[in-house]
C-alpha cells in the first residue's frame, strides 16, 4: 500500500497557522519578560565573584577557593596547608580539621557570613574511624544547626599528608 501526500489548497491555511502560533508564543514570551523585569534584571546582576585564599597555590594547581554567584557560594574543599601550600599537622586529622575549620572561616568572614550560612558540608577523609573521633569539634563550630551534608572515605586526596577535606556551600541572606 502507497502513501501519498497531497499538496493542495490547505497548504497555505497550515502555513499560515504555523506562523500565527509562533508569533502569538514570542509575543507571550516578550509580553512575560515585561510583566516581571526582575526577573530579566536577576539573571544578569550574578555576576561571579570568585575568592582566592592562597592565590599562588591556587593557581598552582588550578582552582579558586570560592565562587559568589547571586546568595549561593561555593567553597572548595579545605585541607590543612601553610600559606606556600605546604601540608600541616601532618598523621593529627582533629588537628587539621581545626585548620580546615580556621580556613574555612576565613573565606565566610570575606563574604560577610559565618557558619550559620552555611547549608551544605561534605567531608573527604582517607581515616573514617579518627574523623568520628574528631567530630565533636564542630559543634564548635556550628553552634545552632549543623548543615546538610555527607561524609566519604577516600584513598587518598591531593597530597598524601592531607587526611580531611572538608568543603561547603553556603546561603547568604540579603
Amino acid at each position: 500500500m502507497k502513501s501519498t501526500i497531497t499538496i493542495g489548497k490547505g497548504l497555505p491555511y497550515a502555513v499560515l497557522t504555523v506562523l500565527l502560533l509562533t508569533t502569538l508564543s514570542c509575543q507571550q514570551q516578550h509580553e512575560h519578560q515585561h510583566e516581571h523585569p526582575e526577573l530579566t534584571a536577576a539573571k544578569t546582576s550574578e555576576t561571579p565573584e570568585y575568592f582566592m585564599l592562597r592565590p599562588e597555590v591556587e593557581k598552582a594547581y588550578g582552582y579558586t577557593h570560592a565562587i559568589k554567584i547571586g546568595n549561593e557560594i561555593k567553597v572548595s574543599g579545605a585541607v590543612s596547608m601553610d600559606d606556600q601550600g605546604n601540608p600541616t599537622a601532618v598523621r593529627d586529622l582533629a588537628q587539621q580539621m581545626k585548620n580546615c575549620y580556621a580556613d574555612l572561616e576565613k573565606i565566610l568572614v570575606h563574604f560577610g557570613c559565618s557558619f550559620d550560612d552555611v547549608v551544605v558540608e561534605n567531608i573527604f577523609t582517607t581515616n573514617m574511624e579518627a574523623c568520628l573521633e574528631a567530630s565533636a569539634y564542630r559543634q564548635e563550630i556550628y553552634k545552632d544547626q549543623f548543615p546538610t551534608g555527607t561524609w566519604v572515605q577516600v584513598e587518598s586526596l591531593a597530597l598524601p599528608e592531607f587526611m580531611i577535606e572538608i568543603e561547603l556551600e553556603v546561603y547568604k541572606t540579603d
